[in-house]
């Protein structure tokens, strides 16, 4: 893949040695550099030195396991993460999306599909879908796509690069209802295996985000039965 050495390893995250080993085989095929952590502590070590371009990360983790390792680096940065399991459970899937995981495989899982897949997620957290046109505002919520950036009464909002263009294309047509499949499509247009519920996912953590009452939705409207719009006008 061009460019992925400049941009940083692919972080692995993986306490069988057998299968980080063989999942770092396969990225470097593809020409990814890849670093590996055995547990959970390390892993965050790592990323806060390495900087990686996307965590493999297994759920089953020793010290500290993989939900926690998800939540801190979600706290941090806005790097993608890609759960591995071995659980196929749907609550397992909300819940690692729900902290912040921009995909997530059931063991045991084809490497070739795991390297598309990480190659889809990077695609998808590109910066470059909406970079151009003027600013979005919506009282004192601002999008700038030019610098990829959300404020909100002035002060920084830290989106992952789902939730920004989620936002964007939101925002970019006040009043129009878009269904869930619709916006599904922004993201997955290459065939992949989604949560049906993905996408309210990223909603309720935009909401919690942006709005000043998540329960009460001021930007974010939901049209039950359809999907969801942005306000057309403030406090509608």
């Amino acid at each position: 893949m061009k460019d992925a050495d400049a941009q940083g390893p692919v972080l692995i995250v993986e306490d069988d040695r057998n299968t980080a080993a063989l999942v770092a085989t396969y990225l470097e095929r593809e020409g990814f550099r890849t670093l590996a952590a055995g547990d959970g502590e390390q892993a965050l070590l790592m990323a806060r030195r390495h900087r990686p371009l996307i965590v493999i990360l297994d759920v089953m983790l020793p010290r500290v396991d993989g939900w926690e390792v998800c939540r801190r680096l979600r706290g941090e940065s806005d790097v993608p993460i890609l759960m591995l399991t071995a659980r196929e459970e749907e609550v397992d899937r909300v819940l690692g999306l729900s902290l912040g995981a921009d995909d997530y495989v059931v063991k045991p899982f084809s490497p070739r599909e795991l390297v598309e897949r990480v190659k889809a997620i990077l695609r998808r957290a590109r910066p470059a879908t909406p970079v151009a046109g003027a600013p979005l505002v919506h009282g004192a919520l601002r999008l700038d796509p030019e610098k990829h950036k959300v404020t909100l009464e002035g002060r920084p909002v830290e989106l992952t690069a789902s939730e920004f263009k989620l936002l964007f294309a939101l925002m970019s047509a006040p009043g129009r209802v878009f269904s869930r499949d619709e916006l599904l499509g922004r993201f997955y247009r290459h065939g992949e295996a989604v949560v049906d519920r993905v996408i309210d996912v990223h909603i309720g953590k935009l909401r919690q985000k942006i709005e000043p009452n998540p329960a009460e939705p001021r930007y974010i409207v939901t049209v039950r039965g359809f999907g969801y719009r942005f306000a057309e006008e403030e406090g509608e």
